[in-house]
């Protein structure tokens, strides 16, 4: 009896010297500095400052036509008073007081008064698409940014699959995964961004042609306005 309780005390220490501890898997976060590094330098750069550009170009773009499409009614209306009343000084005057491209269009006119109404419609007209140029400038430099970056970072996905099949290559049979997934990484991190940028730059884009389609309405009203305010008998 003692022998078969010593031979049960050293199999069962044997088993416990042979058991293997659970191992507790470790969960590894990616950031997105992480992402950035490893999508490779040579197209998130680049992608990074179409970014910059283009954010820039929206914020001051924005608040251009913003301050551009600010409705004043009482300055039409002083301009239709001083009109009928013959102070077309006054409403130079006050034309050049207001910082805006109704103001500037309608000046323009008033300095054309006394000439036939075509020339002077035709001079409101210049004005207007000079301050419609203005107002869409840098636009087209937004809109090759939303077309550019999509493309740029497909060429980031074309340069990672190269390098994937590289590895596969210079392998052999024995290649592993740790092997081919610096190329995949690069690949699909460089897609995402340039969509991310395009699709920004994109909707940026959009958003500004809409308010300056509003503008150019607005300032179409105010021609007609005038037009028909200089038609009217005296």
């Amino acid at each position: 009896m003692i022998l078969l309780q010593m031979t049960v005390g050293v199999d069962s220490a044997a088993k416990a010297a042979n058991t293997v501890a659970p191992i507790i898997p470790t969960e590894e976060t990616l950031s997105i500095w992480q992402l950035y590094v490893e999508g490779g330098l040579y197209i998130m750069i680049p992608l990074t400052i179409m970014s910059m550009i283009a954010v820039y170009i929206f914020i001051e773009r924005y608040l251009a036509i913003q301050k551009a499409s600010k409705d004043d009614i009482n300055f039409m209306n002083s301009i239709k008073d001083f009109i009928h009343d013959g102070k077309t000084d006054a409403a130079k005057t006050l034309c050049n007081s207001t910082d805006t491209p109704t103001a500037r269009m309608i000046e323009k006119g008033i300095s054309r008064i006394g000439k036939p109404l075509s020339d002077i419609s035709t001079a409101i007209e210049n004005v207007g698409k000079l301050e419609v140029s203005k107002l869409e400038t840098n636009l087209s430099t937004l809109a090759t940014i939303a077309g550019a970056a999509p493309m740029l970072g497909f060429l980031g996905t074309v340069i990672g699959m190269i390098i994937t099949f590289h590895e596969m290559k210079i392998s052999g049979n024995g290649v592993e995964i740790s092997q081919l997934s610096g190329g995949i990484m690069i690949a699909m991190v460089t897609t995402v961004g340039g969509l991310i940028v395009g699709i920004i730059s994109y909707i940026a884009y959009n958003m500004l042609v809409a308010k300056i389609s509003k503008v150019v309405n607005k300032l179409e009203v105010t021609t007609t306005e005038f037009m028909d305010l200089l038609h009217e008998p005296a």
